[in-house]
């Protein structure tokens, strides 16, 4: 699965759709496949403030705990339930029905696009 054009993506492999009113944020396939099975998330809370690079979540795999990282400055809008109650959605469909949560961004970050991502975790992406 390539990393979809339209998307911007971080180098902590999250991706963001600024495309919409919120940006819907979620992690890559590249991400979704070195965790493993995604056993458990969790998601900051509707209302939290979150600042760009620091932690706001976490995702579990059976092999590893691993931070979940806000893309931008911004105001939690609303989270993906089903994600939650389903955490394997994260590796089934990372672009897809696996997004986490929704924020209304301060300022648009400054994302890679899909080509720079993809050389970034050709390179190793760590």
């Amino acid at each position: 699965m390539s990393n979809p054009e339209n998307l911007g993506y971080t180098e902590e492999h999250e991706w963001v759709d600024l495309a919409v009113a919120s940006a819907t944020v979620g992690v890559t396939k590249y991400a979704a496949d070195a965790l493993g099975d995604v056993v458990f998330v969790q998601l900051p809370a509707v209302g939290d403030k979150l600042t760009k690079g620091e932690a706001c979540g976490e995702i579990e795999s059976t092999k590893s705990v691993s931070d979940l990282f806000a893309p931008a400055d911004g105001e939690v809008v609303e989270i993906n339930e089903a994600v939650v109650d389903t955490p394997e959605l994260v590796n089934t469909d990372p672009f897809g029905d696996g997004w986490l949560f929704r924020m209304r961004v301060e300022d648009e970050p400054e994302l890679l696009d899909a080509a720079a991502y993809a050389e970034f975790t050709k390179e190793g992406g760590e």
